[in-house]
């Protein structure tokens, strides 16, 4: 019998294990190739799982129970990362770094994801592409392009993130500048000439400015680099469907290990700098300058959800790349790999092209059908 929290999916036809297909509602046995249909979402379900939690019961792990689950789970030693144990598998590889990692678990409780959005794009879809992002890069080493259109299985995880919404009221005290010109005169050259001098005239301004927010989203990984993940966006949140653990059926997902509260503190950032351009637009004039914010949050809530992304780790002379690609809408990021050889090569043909044009200049007049150009002196 599966231990707790543990699914499986065995095909009807030949009992082999059954994977979630992307882009559809079925799961598909790639041993028979049998395909069985998901039941349709009602919507009181999904209207359930886009319901809010009160942030700060959920900061104060105050939540229902029915709002908590407990899972088997692994830690990577070498990225941190919160692997998520599904069905009968035990990872021997970190989807995230390629590191191998002990098929002992454990278990966490956590909050339990309301909603994903499930992988819209295939792994060959999700290859194509990175092929395609990487072949768009200068530069690029044409044998980690080789090795990526061949190379080892990208993984399919689904990824932790937290969004929440606010109403905000927002208090300020600044000064508005607005510009006038005077006229001075100058001597240059000899000559006097009239210039326009632009100044400010600064005026001390208050006020106030309202905001609600829905659904700022904070990545709740720390094994996923957020400098590539926050740049996949956007994401079409509208798609979110209830958490089901059929949707991960083949796949990989985190734990999060990036607590609600400190999440919160970095959506207030987000909604900070939001509300700071507000109030410039607030002030208005030319310039502006802010001496104070001060807001009130109400109505903080927050969902707890899985995003699809496909994630290829490689070596190429002796480094490691890693890839992100957008499960939903093919949008890729990662770290930029260069070609020294390529770059060398550029900067020798550059410096040969160089070092022609002025041999030319220094030889003589550049021909123009057969004249010099000193003909036009």
């Amino acid at each position: 019998m599966p231990a707790f929290g543990e699914h499986r999916w065995p095909c009807s036809q030949c009992g082999a294990q059954l994977r979630y297909a992307p882009g559809q509602r079925d799961l598909v046995c790639e041993h028979c190739g049998n395909h069985q249909r998901l039941p349709d979402i009602a919507l009181a379900d999904q209207d359930r799982a886009l319901v809010e939690h009160d942030l700060a019961r959920g900061i104060a792990d105050d939540l229902s129970s029915s709002a908590m689950e407990v899972v088997r789970t692994t830690r990577c030693t070498s990225c941190g990362a919160l692997i998520e144990m599904i069905g009968a598998s035990h990872a021997t590889e970190c989807p995230f770094c390629a590191t191998p990692v002990v098929t002992s678990t454990g278990e966490t409780r956590q909050i339990k994801p309301q909603a994903l959005i499930p992988f819209v794009l295939s792994e060959r879809e999700a290859r194509e592409a990175l092929v395609k992002w990487l072949g768009s890069l200068w530069f690029a080493p044409n044998r980690l392009l080789e090795y990526t259109r061949r190379g080892r299985a990208m993984n399919g995880v689904y990824v932790p993130w937290w969004t929440f919404d606010a109403e905000t009221r927002s208090r300020y005290s600044g000064s508005r500048g607005d510009a006038y010109y005077v006229s001075r005169t100058v001597t240059v050259n000899g000559k006097r000439e009239t210039r326009q001098e632009r100044r400010i005239r600064w005026t001390s301004v208050s006020g106030h400015v309202a905001r609600d927010f829905d659904d700022v989203g904070v990545l709740a990984s720390l094994s996923v680099p957020p400098r590539y993940a926050n740049e996949l966006d956007p994401w079409d949140l509208t798609r979110l469907v209830p958490y089901a653990p059929d949707y991960l059926a083949g796949f990989s997902a985190e734990g999060y290990t990036v607590p609600l509260e400190p999440a919160s503190l970095q959506s207030k950032q987000k909604m900070a700098r939001v509300i700071e351009t507000d109030v410039r637009r607030d002030i208005g004039g030319d310039e502006q300058r802010i001496s104070g914010i001060d807001t009130e949050y109400s109505g903080e809530t927050f969902k707890h959800i899985m995003l699809p992304i496909w994630m290829a780790a490689y070596k190429y002379n002796g480094k490691s790349y890693q890839f992100l690609v957008n499960g939903q809408t093919g949008k890729v990021q990662g770290q930029r790999p260069w070609s020294v050889w390529k770059i060398a090569l550029a900067a020798v043909a550059a410096a040969l092209v160089a070092a022609a044009l002025l041999y030319v200049m220094k030889d003589g007049d550049i021909s123009i059908g057969g004249h010099g150009l000193d003909w036009l002196d």
